[in-house]
């Protein structure tokens, strides 16, 4: 399981499968390719960053898409 710094004082961690995860951003959000949601061990923080810089949007909204993300993909029939 991977933790990302949050900007703030508080911790956001990824849960579940990244790799899963990064395809259903892949589907959802055309502009991200697979290198834009490669997971490093030490880089996460990267990671969020990238993903904040290419859909323009700011940390929070980055951190609501990926949990609504997870949580959309296991509700899908």
């Amino acid at each position: 399981m991977a933790t990302i710094d949050y900007k703030k004082a508080d911790t956001f961690e990824i849960s579940g499968n990244w790799t899963v995860q990064a395809k259903y951003l892949k589907v959802k959000y055309k502009d991200l390719s697979d290198s834009d949601l490669k997971f490093e061990i030490g880089k996460e923080q990267d990671l969020l960053l990238g993903i904040e810089r290419i859909l323009k949007k700011d940390h929070d909204e980055v951190i609501n898409i990926i949990r609504d993300g997870r949580v959309d993909f296991f509700c899908l029939p």
